[in-house]
C-alpha cells in the first residue's frame, strides 16, 4: 500500500493555473483563493425565495418518488448490528410493504465492516452499497490508515465510498495535502467499470463560510470526486439550502467548463417531505434538470424516508396514513 499517487489529468478546458495546481501547492492556493467571493446576502435571499415555491398536486407524487429514489438509507452508529443492517436492507428493497409500486432507495450506507453483509443482501436489486471511510466522521488519522479503511470497504464489495476531508488541513490552507489525499483515496477505490464511486464529505458546518464551501467544492472536484457531500450528519449545521446552492453552482460551472457531470449529496438535518422538495427545486433551478437523478443527487437522511412514505400514502389514498402502516427501520 502506498500513499503516493499520480494526480489525475485535468480537462484541457480548465485554465493553465488549475492544471499546474495538481502538483503545485502555490498555484492550487492561488486558484482557490482567486475564485469569486460568495454574496452571502444574495445567496440566502435566493435560497429563501426558491424555498417558497410550491408544486402542483399532480406533480407531488412524482417529486416524492424522485426523492425516495435518491435516498442513501444510512446506519452509522457504534451499536450497529447485523440485524440492524438486515432490517435496513429490507427497507431499502421495499420501503412501503403495502405499496409495492414505491421506488427503491438509491443506496444503503454502512461502516466498512458491515458492507459485505449489505452487498450480499442487496445483490441483484440495483441498490448500491456505500461505505464510509477515511476515519469517518473526524478524518483524524494517518493517510495509511485512511487508505486501509477505503480498501477494506472496496474489498467488501462497496460500490460507493464516502470519505471525509481533513478539515484542519483545509482550514489552515494546506490545500495540496487535502487534494493529494482525495487523489489517493480515489485510487484506492479501484479502476475500470468496477471502481467504487467516491463521495467527498466537506463537513460544511465546520468550514465557517460560504467562500470556504466554494473552495472546498472546487478542490474536491479538481481531485476527482464523483460526488461532493455536505456533511457527515454528525454535527450541526449539516445540509442547508444556501450551502447546497453553493455546491450546486460549483457542479454547474464545472460542467460548463469540462463537459463532465459530477454530483451532490445533501446529508444531515433533512427530515420532512417539504424540506426535500425544497432541495429538489434548488437542484432544478441552480444546476439544472439533468441533475434530478440518483446518479447526480442524493439525500443522506434516513429519517426523511418515513415522512416521504406517509406523504405518498396521503397523496395516493386521500387521507393521512399512520406511521405504523409503513413500518420502522
Amino acid at each position: 500500500m502506498t500513499s503516493t499517487v499520480a494526480a489525475p489529468q485535468l480537462p484541457a478546458e480548465l485554465s493553465l493555473d488549475v492544471a499546474q495546481a495538481t502538483t503545485d501547492e502555490a498555484s492550487l492556493r492561488r486558484f482557490l483563493r482567486g475564485l469569486p467571493g460568495v454574496d452571502a446576502v444574495g445567496l440566502e435571499l435566493r435560497a429563501a425565495t426558491l424555498a417558497t415555491r410550491s408544486i402542483k398536486r399532480a406533480s407531488k407524487v412524482h417529486a416524492i418518488d424522485t426523492a425516495i429514489s435518491m435516498i442513501d438509507l444510512t446506519t452509522l452508529e457504534g451499536a450497529d448490528t447485523p440485524g440492524r443492517v438486515r432490517a435496513l436492507c429490507a427497507k431499502a428493497r421495499q420501503p412501503d410493504r403495502e405499496r409495492p409500486d414505491t421506488p427503491q432507495v438509491a443506496a444503503v450506507c454502512v461502516y466498512p465492516d458491515l458492507a459485505a453483509q449489505a452487498v450480499q443482501l442487496l445483490r441483484g436489486t440495483g441498490i448500491h452499497v456505500a461505505a464510509v471511510a477515511t476515519a469517518f466522521p473526524s478524518g483524524r488519522s494517518s493517510r495509511e490508515i485512511k487508505l486501509a479503511d477505503t480498501e477494506l470497504a472496496v474489498a467488501a464489495g462497496a460500490s460507493e465510498v464516502d470519505m471525509v476531508i481533513d478539515r484542519a488541513a483545509f482550514l489552515t490552507g494546506s490545500y495540496g495535502r487535502v487534494f493529494d489525499e482525495i487523489v489517493a483515496v480515489k485510487a484506492a477505490c479501484g479502476t475500470g467499470e468496477n471502481r467504487a464511486h467516491l463521495k467527498v464529505i466537506l463537513e460544511t458546518g465546520e468550514l465557517g463560510s460560504y467562500d470556504d464551501v466554494r473552495r472546498a467544492s472546487w478542490l474536491a472536484l479538481l481531485a476527482g470526486a464523483d460526488m461532493i457531500k455536505t456533511s457527515t450528519g454528525k454535527i450541526s449545521p449539516a445540509a442547508t439550502l444556501p450551502v447546497a446552492h453553493v455546491m450546486l453552482q460549483a457542479l454547474r460551472d464545472w460542467y460548463r467548463r469540462t463537459g463532465e457531470y459530477r454530483g451532490v449529496k445533501a446529508a444531515g438535518g433533512i427530515r420532512t417531505t417539504k424540506e426535500a422538495i425544497r432541495f429538489l427545486v434548488a437542484v432544478h433551478e441552480v444546476a439544472g434538470e439533468q441533475w434530478l437523478t440518483p446518479d447526480l443527487f442524493r439525500f443522506g437522511a434516513s429519517s426523511l424516508l418515513g415522512d416521504l412514505l406517509l406523504q405518498r400514502r396521503t397523496q395516493l389514498e386521500g387521507h393521512y396514513a399512520s406511521p405504523d402502516q409503513i413500518g420502522d427501520l
